[in-house]
């Protein structure tokens, strides 16, 4: 056999939520050629399951099957008229990745700075964050195909981006092994400084023109604010998406609650902060048994330090039964439970 596939591993250290569980097999991809020959020795015929950096993820059972971990590395880039096309291993950790662009003062990506996980995950929901989404700077990935045995690349427009959703969380779940990620960053990138607490953030520390770099260290200063540190509080950051809902619906919610968090999608749609919802409902700090809502951001649910996966998909339960008696708004999960 030319992959070193291990037997009943533990992947506590393996997920953000800290939560032991066991895999019935294991292997770390540190070189995407490993793919084809793990295909000839149809390990893709039985139950398998892909993890990146382990921070979307919730296990509620041991897992019955093969843990693939992309670990292979390395970042490269040409620039061509306005501009940089970047090419990352799908083992880069993504805040590597956007301070790799940070540092060579390009632009496209400092609004994601200190999102978890690692670069072959970043398309699959597509990430995004404080105005930025993964799908304005995707230009193409490397995908192995589980079914056929080879390779195949996947532009943005086959992608079928929508928010924290693509092709690989719908039509594609499950079979395709994203190895490398192509984004396409402008030369001359405006910097997008139009949420709130960035714009905030900025004129405490007395910055009216940022730069890139400026915009990455306020995001980053901003989500350590609000977030709990994975290495000493289990979590896997947003635990739900933030609803889109019809006008209709959101006039009629604004009348009963003036004070409702909100974004404009369209002329027929809206965007509500989950996190608003939750904390309305009095879930903001409240502990669950071996699980608690985080004390700064609503939207995060964490590990005390002995809670399994299956308490903590219990207590998202609750929480989603109290936001939709209150709001008539049913939340959807943003982690990948199994």
């Amino acid at each position: 056999m030319t992959n070193a596939i291990q037997q009943h591993i533990s992947l506590k250290t393996y997920n953000t939520f800290g939560i032991e569980v066991f895999c019935k097999d294991f292997i770390k991809i540190n070189n995407e050629n490993q793919l084809p020959a793990l295909f000839k020795e149809r390990q893709f015929s039985n139950k398998f399951f892909v993890l990146g950096g382990g921070s979307n993820v919730l296990f509620t059972e041991n897992y019955d099957g093969l843990i693939i971990q992309m670990g292979n590395r390395g970042i490269t880039h040409f620039i061509e008229g306005n501009f940089i096309y970047i090419t990352a291993k799908a083992g880069e950790v993504w805040n590597d990745f956007v301070w790799y662009c940070v540092e060579r003062g390009f632009g496209g990506v400092e609004n994601m700075a200190l999102i978890p996980g690692s670069v072959g995950a970043s398309p699959i929901q597509n990430i995004g964050a404080y105005g930025t989404e993964l799908m304005d700077v995707f230009y193409s990935c490397q995908a192995f195909d589980t079914t056929t045995g080879e390779f195949t690349t996947f532009h943005n427009k086959d992608c079928k981006f929508t928010y924290r959703d693509s092709i690989f969380k719908s039509k594609y779940k499950g079979r395709f092994v994203i190895t490398s990620v192509t984004y396409k960053l402008h030369l001359h990138h405006k910097i997008n400084t139009s949420y709130g607490a960035i714009h905030m953030e900025l004129q405490k520390r007395g910055i009216s023109s940022p730069t890139i770099k400026d915009i990455a260290e306020v995001v980053s200063h901003i989500r350590v604010e609000k977030l709990p540190d994975p290495s000493t509080i289990g979590n896997a950051g947003s635990f739900f998406k933030n609803p889109i809902i019809p006008m209709k619906t959101f006039n009629e919610l604004q009348k009963k609650y003036p004070d409702i968090i909100f974004y404009s999608v369209d002329e027929y749609y809206v965007k509500l902060a989950a996190g608003w919802l939750i904390e309305t409902c009095g879930w903001k700090g409240k502990i669950d048994g071996n699980v608690a809502v985080w004390k700064n951001q609503a939207l995060v649910i964490t590990n005390l330090g002995n809670a399994s996966g299956s308490e903590i998909y219990s207590t998202s339960s609750k929480i989603m039964n109290d936001v939709y008696k209150k709001f008539g708004i049913m939340l959807e999960r943003e982690v990948n439970v199994l």
